[in-house]
């Protein structure tokens, strides 16, 4: 059965501003599903739109069984939610927030004790638990707002940018508790991120988002595999000058399927990299153009980002920020 469902979903907040253009989705129950792109590409927008906290300008969604326009109410009682802005309040300590949280999805009281001290530990918090959230930095109230959408024990849980601002260990740690309740629990896991090493480890299956829409979907594997070849990415000491003249002559390499610009690279993808890497530097110096490094990658997430989109992920695409 389906977890989340969507078939031609859009939002368009002017015909200028088209957040999300039409998508399609199916993420199947048990699922750690993953969306990727940058900032604006429209992550946020879905979520939010999936969520039941924006309607939709057409198409359809759907979660848990229920119609994400006609059943709002139960969708929310379902699902967790941890948005980029964490909603909490600064006069309660972190226990009391998660207290309530667990009272007003009427968990039975023991229950609420047991669970609030688990995931306080989780996101180590415990030491903090009895201090007011307004005392809180702001990676800590992110964890806070983490432990609060997992609270009620959903079975559909949607995290935007979760990771963001977090130090190396607290990111492990929530990963750590995301893989045992998606591999113990069977709950599923809607994630957005920017970050491709969270993208590459934790999902099952993800989609890449740009500009609206998807441009790429698979596992992490399949989609690396997908290249079917070694990346050769030459630095270019003046590229404004000369990036134009290196595509045209490195278009002549031996066992190159696509040569490609990125901001102040060109990428090449070619079969047996290691072996092009000494005819890419001839065919530069024959063409005297200059270059500061070459260097030889096999295919990442970035890189079917680039062959998708032209850019790296984590550089500003054309699309506005999201006004949702």
């Amino acid at each position: 059965m389906s977890a989340i469902v969507a078939s031609d979903l859009k939002k368009h907040f002017t015909e200028d501003i088209r957040a999300v253009d039409g998508i399609d989705l199916d993420v199947p129950e048990g699922q750690l599903f993953a969306f990727l792109g940058p900032n604006g590409s429209g992550k946020t927008t879905t979520v939010r739109m999936l969520t039941t906290l924006l309607r939709p300008t057409s198409g359809y969604g759907e979660v848990d069984g229920l119609d994400i326009t006609r059943a709002p109410g139960e969708i929310r009682q379902r699902i967790g939610v941890a948005l980029q802005e964490a909603g909490l309040d600064d006069n309660q300590t972190g226990r009391e927030l998660l207290e309530l949280q667990g009272h007003l999805y009427r968990l039975p009281a023991d229950e609420v004790r047991k669970r609030a001290r688990r995931l306080l530990e989780v996101v180590d918090l415990l030491d903090a638990a009895d201090r007011n959230v307004k005392s809180y930095s702001g990676g800590m109230k992110r964890r806070l707002d983490l432990a609060a959408a997992l609270m009620h024990n959903p079975r559909v849980v949607f995290l935007d940018e979760p990771t963001t601002g977090l130090d190396p260990i607290s990111r492990e740690t929530i990963w750590a508790y995301v893989r045992e309740l998606n591999e113990r629990e069977g709950v599923t896991f809607f994630l957005t991120t920017q970050y491709l090493e969270e993208a590459d480890r934790l999902a099952h299956d993800l989609a890449i988002m740009n500009l609206g829409k998807i441009v790429a979907r698979g596992s992490p594997q399949e989609l690396k595999a997908s290249i079917g070849t070694d990346v050769v990415t030459v630095q270019l000491d003046e590229p404004h000058v000369t990036r134009d003249r290196a595509i045209e002559v490195l278009r002549a390499l031996d066992g190159a399927t696509e040569v490609r610009a990125a901001t102040n690279e060109v990428v090449i993808y070619v079969k047996g990299g290691s072996r092009a890497i000494a005819n890419v530097v001839r065919i530069l110096d024959e063409a005297q153009i200059a270059f500061d490094e070459v260097s030889l990658t096999h295919p990442t997430l970035d890189d079917v980002f680039i062959q998708k989109t032209g850019h790296h992920i984590t550089e500003d695409s054309d699309q506005p920020e999201e006004v949702a």
